[in-house]
């Protein structure tokens, strides 16, 4: 990496929107496909949470996965989990600033993103 004249540390606000990401890209990319079932739903939540708690500068997951979406796929008593059966919430807080990011589907697809950063 070169350094340029232009160049400039990362503002902490930018700093705990990227442990955001890192921590939604850990969560999403660690248990996606995952067997899942109504039944197993709020075990599987919990360890998410309890997963991604244990980075960096992060102080709450919160994940819920959909088992009413869920039951409406499932053929032979499970199906993989993906982004259209989960609602997630991550906070980080890093020197001071706070970043709430979510997950949500869009045109089929589970984008994440920033929802709030507070200093």
């Amino acid at each position: 990496m070169t350094s340029d004249t232009n160049d400039s540390e990362p503002e902490t606000s930018e700093t705990a929107c990227f442990e955001a990401g890192v921590k939604f890209g850990a969560l999403y990319h660690q248990f996606a496909g995952t067997p899942v079932s109504p039944d197993s739903a709020a075990s599987l939540a919990r360890a998410m949470e309890e997963s991604i708690e244990n980075q960096p500068f992060c102080q709450s997951v919160t994940v819920e996965v959909l088992t009413e979406k869920l039951e409406e796929e499932i053929d032979h008593g499970y199906t993989e989990l993906t982004g259209r059966f989960m609602e997630v919430e991550v906070v980080v807080e890093q020197d001071g600033v706070e970043v709430v990011a979510g997950m949500a589907m869009e045109d089929g697809y589970p984008l994440m993103e920033v929802e709030s950063v507070r200093e």
